[in-house]
């Protein structure tokens, strides 16, 4: 969406940059560690469900972002670091949610009436402390938060 950015901006920044910051940190991190990585259903779901036109570089790069997460689970297993993917609808009041609505305007009412309400910043946060250190998590778990269940017809 920051298309004075550069062409691969969004790749460096929601696959690379996760990455290298994961690589990095495994170096410090003790066993029993969590890395949870946040991401929307439009990404999480873009193999799926296609998305707005303005988001699809956004969606595509996180879920590439996810995915190099997930193939390093072999290592993380290895250092007993586990991974926790929570995936989220639009957020009230983000600036994301407030680009892709003026990208194309209604987009924020369509998603809202698709599921039937979005969550505040301080609402989706309380969601993603609460699967912080949650016991019973297999590695490579998913969190669904709010809104899914439109995304998940469109995944059978």
């Amino acid at each position: 969406m920051e298309s004075d950015r550069g062409e691969d901006y969004a790749l460096m920044l929601n696959r690379d940059a996760q990455v290298n910051l994961v690589r990095t940190a495994l170096e410090v991190m003790p066993r029993g560690s969590q890395i949870v990585f946040v991401t929307s259903h439009q990404a999480h779901f873009i193999n799926q469900t296609a998305t707005m036109d303005a988001y699809e570089p956004v969606a595509r790069s996180k879920r590439a972002g996810e995915d190099a997460l997930r193939e390093m689970t072999p290592e993380l297993d290895e250092k007993g670091v586990s991974l926790t993917v929570v995936s989220g609808d639009m957020i009230e009041g983000t600036i994301t949610a407030t680009l892709l609505d003026r990208a194309q305007p209604g987009a924020l009412e369509a998603r809202r009436d698709a599921a039937y309400r979005l969550y505040t910043v301080e609402e989706f946060a309380a969601e993603i402390a609460s699967i912080v250190n949650r016991e019973g998590l297999e590695q490579a778990h998913t969190e669904l938060v709010g809104g899914a269940e439109d995304f998940l017809a469109n995944n059978t």
